[in-house]
């Protein structure tokens, strides 16, 4: 878990704590949370394409926002599983993927762009298949600083902000550093 969120979730957790025991109480699943932030990801990412930028920050913000929710109501209520955790770490990267794909697409025509934003996706999935396959093999790694709520975070502020370009630069930079201390950080565990 990166700084941030060590810093971010104890509070973000307390401040939502009432929402999420609604949303217990009228029997929404962690599941039903992780599919519904993908589907808001993907609408988000649609208009993106639009150039509706303020609209596309919105939805890509709720569906970040039920993408955390879900991890929290599973430990909260006991609901978690082996199938909730893998089903939110593939809707995860779908999740990564939309947004990316849609400033990719937007931004076609300026090559330099166009080859960062791939980039992009390219250095999110490997921060997240460092992980997933250094802890197949028996070692926990969860360092890096540039994690997926980093990169969340200034995808959405760059949409925002209409500053696209400057966010996939930084995503795919962070990335690609976050990718580098997860190998060498197996490498010093595993010799």
């Amino acid at each position: 878990m990166s700084a941030l969120i060590k810093n971010i979730k104890p509070a973000f957790e307390k401040r939502t704590a009432v929402l999420v025991d609604f949303l217990y109480k009228i029997n929404i699943t962690p599941n039903i949370l992780t599919i519904f932030g993908l589907i808001f990801v993907i609408i988000g990412s649609i208009f993106i394409v639009l150039k509706q930028f303020i609209i596309a920050g919105i939805f890509l913000s709720i569906g970040n926002i039920l993408d955390a929710f879900d991890g929290y109501l599973a430990r909260k209520y006991n609901q978690a599983t082996k199938f909730g955790a893998f089903l939110d770490s593939v809707i995860d990267r779908f999740s990564d993927a939309f947004p990316l794909m849609a400033i990719s697409y937007l931004l076609r025509n300026n090559d330099f762009i166009f080859f960062i934003s791939l980039l992009s996706i390219i250095f999110s999935f490997m921060v997240s298949y460092t992980r997933a396959r250094s802890e197949g093999l028996g070692i926990d790694c969860k360092v890096g600083i540039f994690e997926r709520p980093e990169r969340s975070i200034i995808l959405i502020i760059g949409v925002f902000s209409s500053f696209i370009d400057i966010a996939v630069i930084i995503i795919a930079i962070g990335s690609f550093i976050t990718f580098l201390q997860r190998v060498f950080y197996f490498y010093k565990k595993s010799v």
